[in-house]
């Protein structure tokens, strides 16, 4: 499901209030185990955006490390443009998993007060059991989350350092310098697209579950 009543979104944001945008939703038939569908959906492909961009962040970084010939300033400013491009990946993943943990904790929340207002006993068990299955598999999609989303910033940090070297060193010696930083920078790269397929998975099994 996509949430793409474009006005209705906007009327939504100037609520400034998320107990007033889950209710407006709830009042045209979406609720919130909907909307934590619908944001998982949306994190998991921020993740797969943000992997295609740490590629080719890895890419123009190997051709810096490769350079021989040509205009320097060239590649240098591919290289910044990844940079920079990966920045807004990382920031992008990052907004969409904190939206995730949002509902999340708002549908638990809704769902644990709920609970006391069964008055049949064997119903009530059923839906306990099923928000302790459903907190337990959130829990273990946010935790490969949060590591996917920690392994973005050694890349970053390293992207950016030698960024900030080349900037003020455009000459043969500085290419050779950063030679030395491509091992490092293909590692991070690798760690964080295995904790980001990681994720993926776990957001692919969470999604499976909620619409069972």
């Amino acid at each position: 499901m996509k949430l793409v009543a474009s006005a209705f979104v906007a009327m939504l944001m100037l609520t400034g209030c998320q107990s007033a945008y889950y209710a407006a939703w709830e009042k045209v038939g979406v609720e919130k185990r909907d909307i934590l569908v619908d944001r998982v959906e949306n994190a998991k492909e921020s993740q797969e955006e943000a992997q295609e961009q740490f590629r080719s962040a890895l890419e123009a970084f190997g051709a810096v490390v490769a350079f021989d010939g040509g205009e320097l300033e060239d590649v240098y400013d591919r290289l910044n443009g990844q940079y920079e491009d990966s920045v807004a990946a990382a920031e992008d993943v990052t907004a969409r998993i904190d939206k995730v943990e949002g509902v999340a904790e708002a549908l638990f929340d809704e769902w644990q007060e709920e609970l006391e207002k069964y008055q049949n006993a064997s119903l009530k068990r059923d839906s306990a059991s099923k928000l302790r299955e459903t907190q337990r598999r959130y829990k273990s999609l946010m935790k490969a989350m949060r590591n996917a989303e920690s392994k973005m910033t050694p890349v970053l940090s390293a992207l950016q350092d030698n960024v900030l070297y080349l900037k003020h060193n455009l000459n043969a010696s500085a290419i050779g310098a950063l030679q030395g930083e491509l091992s490092t920078i293909e590692n991070n790269v690798a760690q964080l697209l295995r904790q980001m397929n990681a994720a993926i998975e776990e957001s692919d099994a969470f999604i499976a579950s909620m619409k069972n």
